[in-house]
């Protein structure tokens, strides 16, 4: 029976056996089924698309949905981005070995629909476009720190780039690829930009910082959320993947 206290209120369970679940900011959810196919479902539960060649290269290592318009599949073993339009169909396929890109492992769009990563060779935040083009680059982060993160996570939100490295915190650039600030979270997952809020998971509890006023809270999590495969916080609610489908919890 679900349950709720007064920092989280149980709203729904999105039943079946998914695998892997990411949610965009339209509260969109996309699901790996156990039959290995990406599925896409609305905020009412309806499902919209289904895209059947999720294992084209294996596994993904990450899928992006910072635009419902254009889902990105990264297969960083084949170092291959496969993008998606808003009903699940194939785009187009960018192979980063053309472009002379080994080792990312953290990709994400960029407001102006290309893409973000960072290249882990010669440490570096870049911007390539549909065909994997270099449009921009930072200079070499050996130059900018005096130790060089590694970063897991990119997000681009309004008007700026951040990078988190869960040793050394969140790096943030602005779109023309100049550092601006960092913020020392550390030992945070699953983190996420969502609107003006940055959430991250430690030691039990949820950390929520809001950008405008600068204010930390935290949440511890509930023993009533019980056993959970992967956990993400975005648009003011807590979403958990179970074996037996995914919770939806608001954020009070």
């Amino acid at each position: 029976m679900a349950q709720s206290d007064s920092a989280f209120r149980f709203l729904k369970t999105v039943k079946g056996n998914y695998s892997y679940f990411n949610v965009d900011n339209l509260d969109n959810i996309y699901l790996i089924t156990g039959n290995n196919r990406l599925k896409k479902i609305n905020a009412n539960g309806d499902s919209v698309a289904v895209f059947n060649d999720v294992k084209r290269y294996g596994n993904p290592y990450s899928i992006d949905v910072t635009n419902p318009l254009k889902v990105l599949l990264y297969y960083r073993n084949f170092s291959t981005i496969v993008t998606l339009d808003r009903l699940l169909a194939i785009r187009n396929t960018i192979n980063l070995r053309t472009q002379n890109i080994f080792l990312v492992n953290s990709i994400t769009l960029a407001y102006d629909n290309n893409i973000w990563l960072f290249d882990e060779e010669d440490f570096k935040l870049k911007k390539i476009d549909e065909q994997g083009k270099l449009m921009q680059e930072t200079t070499g982060w050996r130059l900018l720190f005096d130790t060089v993160p590694s970063p897991v996570k990119i997000v681009d939100r309004d008007n700026f780039v951040y990078l988190y490295d869960p040793e050394k915190g969140f790096y943030i650039f602005d779109y023309y690829g100049a550092f601006k600030n960092r913020l020392p979270f550390l030992q945070w997952s699953n983190v996420e930009v969502s609107g003006k809020t940055m959430y991250g998971f430690s030691d039990g509890k949820l950390y929520s910082y809001e950008l405008s006023s600068l204010q930390l809270k935290e949440y511890k999590l509930p023993a009533f959320f019980g056993e959970y495969l992967a956990i993400k916080a975005m648009n003011r609610k807590i979403y958990l993947l179970k074996n037996e489908g995914i919770d939806v919890y608001e954020i009070r």
